[in-house]
């Protein structure tokens, strides 16, 4: 079986995700996988005194022989790929192969490597949150003091701070870094309880040994790494899939937020951020001037892909028909490793992004000057109430004369708000010309922005 570009291959094969990933879930990996199963089930059945040494020791020599081809031939005249897989072991072990999957049914092979791989590849996404973080947390200190306008319904709103807009992607990504840690840690196996799920095959072949059906489990599940289900049909529970997804989904939700922010702050009207362009990347094959923000954009597209993925782990979750049916087993050989290699891909994009990212503050400051003035309208109305004034009467004021500058500003005009409020005789009762400009500085109207951005910072610093 040779694939080239005549013909369909997936675009995770060769164009999303990394090597590392698509490692783990190759099928040449999920094969070691069930060998490593079928040798842990031998040891612990020599163990109990069922199979010989020298049984083990010759599927221990074959365990990475493995030969796809061999297995596809199998498969293609008996219809199983995992007795396929299983002929193929047996014909490389002419001492052991007779004992191979002994007492087992096929999903204590297949859940088993399932787990062990899923877990592998939640490892992989750990650290490369950790990268990421690691990354933002750095452009946080940097421009955690540095204000800039906030926008609401997408229009200018109040100042923020730039360091303090990342950090709340920092927050969203430390909550789904605790999630993600505490779901590996406890990912588990069905671990070795037979056709339905109640180890009668195990029960049995154990009679005359002094092991009993649950001792051999954990022997096996000890080898592996990972702990058993206490309790299991054919399968594992879909539950464990769908809350796996559920949270992959979640980090492809913070990515997806924090790109599609990234885009509108790259438009040239606000121009504050941009991606890193390479000195031959070409933005469009029409307009030679063009800096799209691809990679934001291809981060949105693949957390759609994550997202999508929920709909057949709840489907696998609940309509599995009493102890077993097969309709989870095609979907999940896709949709599982696809949600893998599209959050892989977001998460190493992403990090090239924020570490290499361009921070404008020409264009912070163009922004500020045209809208910031209008939000530090509301620290100047605060001071002349305090001063005795009359907040609704100079409410009025203030907003009939900012509307008045807001069309000045819409058409392209300086604004012309500070000259007009530093002016207004009903203000100047209160505030001399010098504290009116003063209050209408907007750069230093950010709140404790600064001091809740340190807040995230700490947190990030003590999950080090």
């Amino acid at each position: 079986m040779e694939y080239d570009h005549s013909t369909f291959i997936s675009p995770f094969t060769w164009r999303y995700g990394s090597e590392e990933m698509r490692h783990v879930f190759s099928e040449e990996h999920k094969r070691k996988l069930l060998r490593k199963v079928w040798v842990a089930l031998a040891r612990a059945e020599m163990k109990a005194g069922i199979v010989k040494k020298e049984q083990l020791e010759d599927l221990e020599k074959h365990q990475d022989d493995i030969d796809i081809d061999r297995a596809a031939e199998i498969e293609s005249e008996i219809h199983h790929d995992l007795m396929a897989e299983i002929k193929t072991y047996a014909e490389q072990c002419p001492i052991g192969g007779g004992i191979i999957h002994l007492g087992a049914t096929s999903m204590d092979a297949l859940d088993n490597a399932d787990a062990v791989r899923f877990k592998e590849a939640l490892e992989i996404i750990q650290r490369r949150m950790k990268d990421l973080m690691d990354a933002l947390a750095e452009k946080i200190e940097e421009y955690k003091e540095t204000p800039t306008m906030a926008f609401t319904h997408i229009q200018p709103a109040e100042i923020t701070t730039i360091g303090y807009r990342f950090s709340q992607s920092l927050m969203d990504l430390l909550d789904d870094y605790d999630d993600l840690v505490r779901f590996t840690s406890g990912i588990r196996g069905k671990g070795m309880k037979g056709a339905v799920g109640t180890a009668a095959s195990y029960k049995e072949l154990l009679s005359s040994s002094e092991m009993d059906a649950l001792e051999l489990e954990d022997e096996v599940m000890k080898e592996l790494g990972i702990m058993a289900f206490d309790a299991s049909t054919q399968t594992y529970s879909r539950k464990q899939d769908l809350k796996m997804i559920s949270i992959l989904s979640s980090i492809a939700s913070t990515l997806h937020k924090f790109s599609l922010d990234f885009r509108i702050l790259q438009s040239p009207p606000m121009g504050e951020l941009s991606e890193p362009f390479g000195k031959k990347q070409v933005g469009s094959s029409a307009m030679p001037f063009k800096r799209n923000p691809i990679n934001s954009e291809k981060i949105d597209s693949l957390a759609r892909i994550v997202t999508s993925a929920y709909v057949p782990a709840w489907n696998n979750a609940a309509l599995t028909i009493l102890e077993r049916s097969l309709d989870d087993s095609a979907d999940r050989r896709i949709f599982i490793p696809e949600c893998f290699l599209s959050l892989d891909e977001m998460l190493i994009t992403e990090i090239k992004i924020v570490k290499n990212m361009g921070v404008h503050k020409s264009a912070t400051d163009r922004l500020m000057n045209s809208y910031g003035i209008f939000s530090a309208t509301e620290r100047l109305l605060m001071e002349a109430v305090k001063r005795g004034g009359d907040r609704q009467a100079l409410h009025e004021v203030i907003r009939d004369e900012s509307i008045r500058c807001w069309q000045d500003v819409q058409e392209g005009r300086e604004n012309p708000l500070r000259k007009r409020l530093s002016e207004n005789k009903e203000i100047l009762s209160f505030l001399t010309k010098e504290e009116i400009l003063s209050y209408l500085d907007a750069s230093s109207y950010i709140g404790e922005a600064v001091r809740f951005t340190d807040k995230v910072l700490s947190r990030y610093h003590q999950a080090k």
